[in-house]
């Protein structure tokens, strides 16, 4: 019964806690819970960007932090319940990966809105007014099925331009726009306005 001489139990001595090693499965200990995301604080603001006067949102800071996309998802999935549409329409060139994160989280297949000349095969194409001209932007051909609910999806609301065109298209194809999400918005170009007929959500507004 005799203790065994600087084993655990010796007087004085004190039993320390095994190093922290990852499991057989590769698990570690949960990290510090992290303070509360706001969106706003995932987009940078660059001033007289492209030119004087104009400031530029720039959300690649929201995509390089895995927990704001997560956020950025759990508000458009609010908002739009998966019920209510069938697939997700990406605008490009930003609103690509807005929808393929959309797609991927709902289970839903995604539609490219191109601008003109960037699909092969048939396409439709619809035009509309920028601030010195015309642009165009296209889907391919039986890329909306009739009947079809389609989820548009951008980075920008601006002045609403780009994703009257692309919902036009859609409903040119017969499909149908079941709502339009955009990471940001500003408000003062009236886009939310000038796209009043369908149900419209932006993620952070300006």
């Amino acid at each position: 019964g005799a203790r065994t001489r600087g084993g655990p139990d010796a007087p004085g001595r004190q039993s320390r806690a095994p190093p922290c090693r990852p499991s057989a499965q590769g698990i570690y200990p949960p990290a510090p819970p992290r303070r509360p995301l706001n969106l706003r604080d995932a987009i940078s603001d660059y001033p007289d960007f492209p030119k004087r006067g104009i400031v530029f949102r720039d959300f690649g800071p929201l995509l390089a932090d895995p927990q704001a996309v997560s956020l950025a998802l759990d508000e458009i999935e609010r908002r739009f319940h998966h019920h209510t549409f069938d697939a997700v329409a990406g605008v490009e060139a930003r609103g690509f990966v807005v929808a393929a994160a959309a797609a991927v989280r709902y289970g839903k297949g995604m539609i490219m809105v191109r601008k003109a000349g960037k699909l092969p095969g048939s396409t439709m194409k619809a035009s509309y007014e920028i601030e010195y001209g015309r642009d165009t932007i296209e889907i391919q051909a039986g890329a909306v099925s009739p009947g079809q609910r389609i989820l548009v999806c951008d980075d920008l609301l601006a002045t609403g331009g780009t994703a009257e065109a692309a919902a036009g298209l859609i409903e040119k194809a017969g499909g149908r726009v079941a709502g339009m999400a955009f990471v940001a918005e500003l408000t003062g170009l009236g886009g939310a306005s000038r796209l009043s007929r369908y149900a419209v959500h932006s993620l952070v507004k300006y």
